[in-house]
């Protein structure tokens, strides 16, 4: 069974091409590549991210409190109705993440997200996380507000499983026409020259790690991908009114 509980620390950098090409050909010399990652490839990973009716998830998030809580379904590629799915809380607090999820089909993830009923446990389902993922319905009644995908490629230490790294790009976003089986596009959330590099552990990082980002010059830098959008859907919808 997949890993299903994560606590631990997740850092951001956003790096320019130029510096993801240098990083990457250190990434080769300490890590291995995903699985995930065929060939070398980057794999997709396509989610829908929930929300109450006003917002309230990602404005509070946006505030940068000490503890923040959100909703999202996650499948790979473009899955089916009847594919395995994860739907996962994530809070953080402190800079700590916790995340925990649960494998569904897409459609009983649909219906469980739309009656807020989970389904009988069976074998591939968390029975506690559909608890806490119950709870979190009835608490918000959040409904789905935005598709968000891109493109990921991974890394891990084979001495060190606790480490993954990861770099994530054309990120593609709607707010229309949402759902993980209705196909895999939209607008780019930012320049396809721009790669945000993820370092996730509960250790400290790796000495070889924080020698690269001293050599590269590299700086941690907050970014929510949710985050960014609603920043972005805000700021066309404000657009849009002043041209009425």
């Amino acid at each position: 069974m997949a890993q299903e509980v994560f606590s631990r620390f997740e850092h951001k950098y956003l790096l320019d091409r130029q510096t993801y090409e240098k990083v990457i050909e250190i990434m080769n010399e300490h890590m291995e590549s995903d699985p995930y990652n065929k060939d070398g490839k980057p794999y997709t990973i396509s989610n829908i991210y929930f929300d109450t009716e006003e917002d309230d998830l990602i404005r509070t998030s946006l505030e940068k409190p000490v503890y923040k809580e959100k909703l999202r379904l996650r499948g790979y590629g473009v899955p089916g109705i009847d594919s395995k799915v994860y739907f996962e809380i994530k809070k953080k607090y402190k800079g700590l993440v916790n995340k925990r999820r649960t494998a569904l089909t897409l459609a009983e993830a649909y219906d469980f997200a739309e009656t807020g009923v989970a389904p009988l446990p069976k074998d591939y389902m968390n029975a506690q996380v559909l608890k806490e993922i119950a709870y979190f319905l009835k608490l918000y009644q959040p409904q789905p507000k935005v598709y968000l995908a891109y493109d990921r490629l991974a890394f891990y230490e084979k001495c060190n499983s606790d480490l993954r790294i990861s770099f994530d790009t054309n990120i593609r976003t709607r707010r229309y026409n949402i759902g993980l089986e209705k196909g895999d596009y939209g607008k780019l959330l930012l320049p396809d020259d721009l790669y945000i590099m993820e370092i996730k552990t509960a250790l400290a990082k790796p000495l070889w790690f924080a020698d690269m980002l001293c050599e590269l010059d590299i700086k941690r830098k907050s970014f929510s991908k949710y985050g960014t959008e609603f920043k972005q859907s805000l700021a066309c919808e404000k657009e849009m009114a002043m041209a009425i």
